[in-house]
C-alpha cells in the first residue's frame, strides 16, 4: 500500500497528465477555430494570435513587455507587429513619456477577430461541458479555477525572475 505522502503525487501526476492531454486536444481546436475565422478574414498565425491576446489584455502594453511575456527576441515580436499591422489587426503607437519606446493596440478590427475566434472556442466548450453531469462540472469549475489561479501566479513570478539562459532578453 502506498504512503499517505504518495498519494497527493500519484494525484498531481494524474491531473497533470490529464491537463496535458487536455491542452493538446484544445490545440487542435483552436487551430480548427483560428483557421475557420481566418477564411472571413486574413489568415494570423498561432505566434501572431499569442501576440494579440496579449496586446488585448493589456491594451497600449511596450513592446519590450511582449517580448518578455511572449519570450520571443525584439526581431521576432517586429516582424509579426508588421504582418499583424498590415492585415489592420494592430497599431504602433509612439509610448506616453519615451519617444523611443512603441506601444501596441488592437484595431477594432483585430478586436472584432479575436472576438469571433472566442465565440467559436466557446460554442465548442460550452457544447462539451453541457453534456457532462452537473457535479463534474462543479468540480471542473472548481479546479480550473484553482488552475487559473496558480498558473497566473507563476506566470507573475516569471515576470519578476531575471532573463534565464535560452530567453531573449526584452530590448
Amino acid at each position: 500500500m502506498p504512503s499517505p505522502d504518495a498519494v497527493p503525487s500519484t494525484i498531481s501526476e494524474d491531473a497533470t497528465r490529464s491537463a496535458g492531454t487536455i491542452a493538446e486536444f484544445l490545440d487542435v481546436m483552436w487551430e480548427r477555430a483560428r483557421d475557420s475565422t481566418a477564411q472571413a478574414t486574413a489568415p494570423v498565425s498561432t505566434s501572431q494570435l499569442r501576440l494579440m491576446y496579449v496586446v488585448d489584455r493589456q491594451d497600449g502594453i511596450r513592446m519590450r513587455a511582449v517580448c518578455q511575456l511572449l519570450a520571443s527576441s525584439p526581431p521576432n515580436v517586429t516582424r509579426m507587429c508588421d504582418r499583424l499591422q498590415a492585415i489592420g489587426f494592430v497599431e504602433r503607437l509612439p509610448c506616453p513619456g519615451s519617444g523611443r519606446e512603441i506601444t501596441l493596440r488592437l484595431t477594432p478590427s483585430g478586436k472584432r477577430h479575436l472576438r469571433r475566434i472566442r465565440e467559436q472556442r466557446e460554442t465548442m466548450l460550452h457544447r462539451a461541458i453541457d453534456n457532462m453531469p452537473v457535479d463534474e462540472r462543479r468540480a471542473l469549475a472548481t479546479g480550473l479555477a484553482g488552475l487559473a489561479t496558480q498558473l497566473t501566479a507563476a506566470s507573475d513570478e516569471d515576470l519578476r525572475s531575471p532573463v534565464r539562459p535560452g530567453r531573449h532578453p526584452a530590448a
